[in-house]
Parts: C-alpha cells; structure tokens; sequence
C-alpha cells in the first residue's frame, strides 16, 4: 500500500452533469469510478439516480436528514482543548457502495479473522504455546497494559473469549481490501451505523428503494437473540455496562439499550453478591448473567485491575472466574488489538490453523527483532512509527505515532537514535494510501479518502456480519482526518446484491409462538433519575407561573416596589428567583438539571421526548438573551409553559404504565404538592397583600373552577378549599396525596407481599389527615409543616428504593 503523490487525473470523461466536477485522485482506487473514470457497475444505477433528482433538490434532501439526527439528539463527544464538547453526528450523505459478491469475500476473510483471534485469546490465557514456540514474544505479551493477570487461567462462561468484533478496512492501490486494525475490546459504532441508515434512507428512500440492499436489522436481531439465549441458560438478564454520559459514544449505547430492549447499566448499578453479579433495582437485587461490555477492561474491577476506576464494579472480576457471568468481550480480549501483533498474525494463523490469512493485515514490523528493526530503519521514510503497545490505528494520531516522509534531518535522526536504544516499543507499518468514496460538497460530488468499519458477532450457529457497517470519510484529501476526533465524517455502507433481498426486521416471524412478558425489572438509579425529571419539570412549571403572573402586574402597574410583587421577589429569593431578570438564572438551572436526569436515562427515554426537552431547553435558553421584564417575559413565559405542558403530556401518554412511568409521577405529584402548599402558605397568609388570592388562583390555574364552584368572589377559604382540600382539582394538594397514595401503593414490595413500605404508611397516614381538614385548619403554619411532610415522603423513597 505505497504512498500516493495525490495528484489529481486530468483529462478523465465526464461522468455524468451532477458528476462533471469529479476528478479521481492519480494512484489511488476509488470506490465509484475505475482507471478510466466510468462508473463501476455497482454505482452506475446510483449516480443515474442522483443526476436525476438534480444537485439543488439533492442539498435539500440531505439537510433532511441532518435535521433528522439534529432532532433525535445523535451526537459524539469531542475533546480537544476545550475539554469534552458535544458535536452533531458528522453524517456524509453519500454510502459507499460495495457489490454484494465483494462483501462475501470481506465476510470470509473476517469470519477467518474472528475465529483465529478466539483461538490465539484462549491460547495466551491458557497453555501459552505460541509463546512456548516462540511465535509470540513473551515480553511484548507481558509488557501490555491489556494483558490482565486476574484473568489469566480463567475459562470465559460459554466457553468463548469473543462475542463482537469490530475490524477496520481499507482499500490499497493494488485494489485489495487491508486490515488497519482490530477491534476486540469494546467496539463502538455499531449503533450509529445504524442512525447513518436511517438517515441515508430518509434523504435516499426512492434510490434505496429500488436497489437491493441488504438491511442492517437481522444481524442485531440475531444477536440480541443469541445474548438473551445465554441469559435463560443461567436464570439471569442481559444487560450493556457503559462508562456512562460523559463517554464519547454514550449516545450509542443508550440507542443499542433501546433498540435491543436490553437494562443499559453503570459500574454502580452493579454489586456481587454470594458470588453472583446483581443490578441493583427498585425491586431489589436480581442476577446479571450477560454483561455486554462498553468500558475498558482495566476500568471494569477497581478491586482487581485499576484502583483508581470510579466506574467499574468492585468483585466483577471474581464472579467472572467463577463463570457466574459472561461478558462480552471477555477481559483481557483487548489485548488483540494491540498494533504490534499484526507482525505475528500471518505466522499464528499457519501455527492455529494451518492457513494463510485472507484478509492481509496492513504491513507491520516490530523493532524488538532484529531484522525487522533494520527493516524499519532501512526504509523509515517510508514508514509510520508508532507505540507497538498501541492500540490506536495509524491515523487516529495520538501524538505519538510519525510519518517518516514529513520528518526533518535532526527528526529523523533522533527517532532512528529512539529506536536503535528502545526497539521494543516501536513498529513501523507501512504508510497507508486509502481509497477514495464520493462525498457531497459544494452541490458536486469530490473524491475523498475513507476506511471501512465491519461488525462481527457471534450467535449459536457461528460467526454472522453486519451488511455494511459504516464508512470513515475525510474532510480533506489527508488520510488522517478521517478520524472523527480530527473532524472526519461517517457515511453509511450500502451492500448491494444483484437480485431482491429479505427485508428482515427486529420482529418476529408471524407463525413464531410468543407470550408477553412484564417489563424488566427498574434499575435504582433510573428510578431515582425519573423521579428527580418529574420534580424538576414541575418545579420549573411552577416557577413560570409564578413568574408570568408577577410580569403580568408588572406590566400593568410599571411599578416592582407594590407591595404584591415585592412579596412576591422575597418569595422567590431564598429559591434562587431573581425576577429582576426576565428569566432567571435559578430557572434555566432547574431545567437544565431536568435535562441532565432525563440524559441519564436516555435508553427508557423516547426520542420525541427528548426532542421535546431539548427544544424546551434551547427555547429558555434563547429567551435568556433577548427577553425584557414585563410584557414581554410575560409572552415568554406563556411559550414556556406550552412547551413544558407538550413535554409532559408526551411522557404522561407514551410512557408503559410500569415501574419507570409510575417514579416519574411520582417526582411530579411531590413537587406539585410542596410547591403549591408553599405558595398557598404565602399567598393566603393573613398579612398577605391585595390581590395575592387573584394571584394565588391564576398560579394555581384554577380561576375559571373557582368561578364555578363558588358562587362569591375568592376569600381564603375558598381559595384554600379548592386548591389544597378538593379532591377533584388536578392542582390541589389532596389530589396530589390521592395520586402519590395510589402509586407509591403500586410499588414493589420490599418486606414481602401484605407488608406496606415505610412511604406508603407515611402517604396512607398524611392523605387520611388532610382528608379531614377544614379550609381553617389550614393555616399558613400548618401548609409549611405539610409542604415539608410532603418533601419528607421523598426521603422515605429515597431510602427504600434509591440506596
């Protein structure tokens, strides 16, 4: 795979009008057009498609579907400098068209490739005869940081080390496809493979339509089917294990959880307990059998591999020596994407399986031999040069890895001098020239270098491959800048077959049997996090009505010193309300930690409401910069309140009336009830000033019910009877015990069935008392006492299901 000079071919024909700007790059493939720039066969139905609908409508339709990911949240975490940044998925609209005969031979080749990496794994972690036989050095083995010595000598549950692979391809000059890497840790982008589907087709659905293209949905069937499959042989459940947020692919992992209906979990979710792994729930402990694995293995076991892990679960490693639990991948399987043992894969497949690799691997030499050192030396410039403990590709630069052609004199002889005194810590690999895909730019299609990522995973009958993956496409003509830290984009994978293809789908088969199960079971901390959302969102409802109500008058009077709206500011200041401010900093943060609970739970969240929240989110935000006091806070304020009544009616609707739905109405009916019995204590005290009982109804929304129901202007009787003691009002306080009786009764028994939980006598015995009360019982002593009461409901949760 030489390095190209990248100039571009002049004088190609035209390929087509969309296309007239299309120049291939000289010495490289490219993946659309051949030696001569005419389409290659698999294209040619493609690109007559694209000139068809014409580059003006094309530009439209591709803005589609960047709106679609803008609008599901698909996002990817970048650091740089700045610290982490949340960046908009990098969609290239364009697929990378790969004929399906083609695919076959790529599927081989890996499914070699996977088998040879199961066998060499179980060799390093057992009876160690490639090292015996020298075919491995056994320092370069030992000196890995994946190389984990708790898990040497242990036996994975099931029998197998590897259960999802991830390979990086690309294309040389030769036209042969090249192994760039491996990826046998934690592989991600699988998810996001298929966000790049659904948004491709969105913007193409006519074009894939017609095509046949084999669909992404029976590969993570398959699996989802095999995971689960390992789960009933043990009695326990499938759950993903992520670092969590603020991980880059974060997103991806809650879009898998969903998509595959598997528990998404955290290192502190998780507990061994009598040697088992449990997922702590609101049901209390239950048993893990299948953890897929998205962290690090270093990270997974602080008792056993790295100390200073705030996020793995202390004893995982112990359960999994005693087969308790299979992880997917086993720990340790990282050690395979190591850089360095691409050098000794050709003589491990001779050694394990008596064949030649199908796929080649980029070519590599590690300087801890002899004449593969003089090799590298001898032809440096020529070279790249990295860590040989790497497990980083070549062009996802560290800062560590050099192209020997861009070095300098003095450069160059001080990395010569590195080597000579320290080869084993280097490889030179040869420097890789990539093959070009089409991308859309400027309304013209321009040839731009890409790599190619393929998912592998195992299921009961062996090895199957996802039918595409996802292509990684440079911005510019350097080949590392396709690297999505370094600004790259990933475009979707089109395997095209000559004949109609099966259209498979997550769902199952009509004639196959099946019985509806309850939900699984509520992990604590979603439970917590639910219920946390439902409070903030009514604490932010309750502080916009407070606030329009205030702008209103301020808007009538002009003037902020009236004794009602000055109640009102000492009202709001002890909460962190400053209404000198149109909206106030102290609610932005309110919504803001809304925002960031339902992000810890996205996998049980629907993407509509997440794209609720979030316009909800900006929405504020923007009125923070543009919004004055008075009138105008008081329209906002009527937009805001639009938007939180959408944001909660989706969830009020959509939500399965389970466990997590009855947590978050659970946050909202405790809110609703503090907050309303402390305005009510305020508003209709008795030095409370003129026209707080107007204001306390509006706040309330309950001035036209009043009109109904009493036949007399508003008085503090009639004020505290409909909106603490009637049980009908949806904004009373009673009704709020009434609906927090009703569902804290509905959750799971933890002292066994006919024992009541602590909350639930708490709320029995609080809702009988109210229930009794009089509208003069109700002073503004006595609406304090209760609204504290009611937060003290939340700790009696908080303990029994939240610790």
């Amino acid at each position: 795979m030489a390095k190209g000079n990248h100039k571009r071919v002049r004088g190609k024909p035209q390929i087509h009008s969309l296309l007239g700007h299309y120049q291939p790059i000289d010495g490289v493939v490219d993946e659309m057009v051949d030696a001569s720039g005419n389409p290659r066969p698999v294209w040619k139905q493609f690109i007559e498609a694209l000139d068809e609908i014409g580059s003006e409508k094309l530009g439209q339709r591709f803005a589609r579907a960047d709106q679609y990911l803008r609008d599901a949240g698909v996002y990817y975490r970048v650091y740089d400098k700045a610290g982490a940044n949340e960046r908009e998925w990098p969609l290239a609209h364009v697929p990378l068209l790969i004929e399906d005969a083609e695919w076959a031979a790529i599927s081989a080749g890996l499914i070699q490739r996977a088998e040879l990496f199961e066998e060499t794994i179980a060799d390093i972690h057992g009876r160690n005869r490639l090292v015996e036989k020298g075919i491995l050095p056994a320092g370069l083995i030992a000196a890995s940081p994946e190389y984990l010595r708790p898990v040497i000598g242990t036996t994975p549950a099931g029998g197998h080390f590897l259960h999802f692979c991830a390979f990086e391809l690309g294309r040389g000059p030769d036209g042969r496809w090249w192994v760039l890497g491996d990826r046998t840790q934690a592989p991600s982008g699988a998810g996001f493979a298929l966000e790049n589907r659904v948004a491709t087709t969105r913007a193409l659905s006519d074009i894939y339509g017609e095509m046949h293209v084999h669909r992404l949905a029976g590969f993570f069937r398959r699996f989802r089917d095999a995971l689960i499959g390992m789960a009933r042989e043990t009695d326990g459940r499938v759950a993903i294990l992520t670092p969590g947020p603020l991980n880059e692919t974060y997103y991806e992992h809650a879009y898998i959880a969903r998509y595959l209906g598997i528990m998404l979990l955290e290192g502190e979710d998780l507990t061994v307990s009598g040697g088992r792994l449990m997922v702590r729930t609101v049901s209390g402990l239950m048993p893990i059998s299948v953890l897929w694995r998205r962290l690090d293995a270093a990270f997974a076991d602080p008792l056993e591999l790295r100390s200073d892990s705030q996020i793995g679960t202390p004893g995982l490693v112990e359960a999994i020596r005693q087969g308790a639990v299979a992880t997917v991948n086993a720990l340790g399987s990282g050690l395979m994407e190591t850089r360095a043992l691409l050098a000794f894969l050709p003589k491990i497949a001779r050694e394990l399986r008596g064949e030649e690799l199908l796929l080649p691997s980029v070519a590599t030499w590690w300087c801890g031999q002899a004449t593969e050192r003089a090799h590298v030396l001898a032809n440096i410039d020529r070279m790249v040069v990295g860590p040989a403990l790497s497990t980083r590709l070549a062009f996802e630069d560290d800062g560590q890895t050099t192209l020997g052609s861009t070095l300098s004199a003095g450069e160059r002889a001080e990395l010569v001098a590195r080597i000579e005194r320290d080869g084993v810590a280097f490889v030179g690999q040869e420097a890789v020239t990539l093959s070009t895909t089409p991308v859309f730019v400027g309304g013209w299609l321009e040839p731009r270098p890409a790599s190619l990522r393929v998912y592998l995973a195992r299921t009961p009958e062996g090895w199957t491959v996802m039918p595409g993956g996802f292509a990684r496409v440079g911005l510019s003509l350097d080949p590392t800048a396709i690297a999505m830290q370094r600004g790259g984009q990933a475009a979707d994978v089109w395997v095209v077959s000559d004949r109609p293809v099966e259209r498979e789908t997550l769902l199952p088969q009509e004639s196959d049997s099946f019985s509806r199960t309850r939900p699984g079971s509520l992990p604590s901390r979603a439970a917590e996090n639910l219920t946390w959302l439902g409070r903030y969102i009514e604490r932010s409802e309750d502080t916009v009505r407070i606030l329009r109500a205030y702008h209103v008058r301020l808007a009538e009077t002009s003037d902020p010193d009236m004794p009602l709206l000055a109640d009102i500011r000492d009202y709001l200041e002890p909460f962190g309300i400053d209404v000198a401010t149109a909206i106030p900093l102290g609610l932005i943060g309110t919504l803001d930690s809304a925002v960031y609970s339902a992000g810890q739970i996205r996998d049980r969240f629907s993407p509509d409401g997440w794209l609720a929240l979030k316009d909800l989110s900006k929405t504020i935000h923007q009125f923070a910069k543009t919004v004055a006091p008075g009138d105008d806070a008081t329209r906002a304020m009527t937009v805001i309140l639009r938007k939180l009544a959408g944001f909660s009616g989706l969830l009020h609707e959509n939500m399965y009336r389970f466990a997590g739905w009855r947590f978050l109405e659970i946050g909202r009916r405790l809110e609703r009830g503090i907050q309303i019995a402390r305005t009510l204590s305020r508003l209709t005290a008795a030095k409370a000033p003129d026209g707080a009982l107007d204001m306390m109804l509006e706040i309330g929304d309950s001035v036209m019910t009043h009109r109904r129901q009493y036949p007399v202007q508003a008085g503090r009787r009639t004020v505290i009877d409909l909106l603490a003691l009637d049980p009908l009002n949806p904004r009373s306080i009673l009704f709020q015990l009434e609906r927090l009786k009703a569902e804290i009764g509905l959750l799971p028994s933890l002292g066994g069935e006919g024992h009541m939980s602590p909350a639930a006598k708490e709320i029995l015995q609080l809702n009988t008392q109210i229930a009794i009360k009089e509208p003069s019982d109700m002073t503004a002593k006595a609406l304090d006492e209760l609204a504290y009461e009611i937060g003290g409901l939340y700790n009696s949760l908080a303990k029994a299901y939240f610790g």
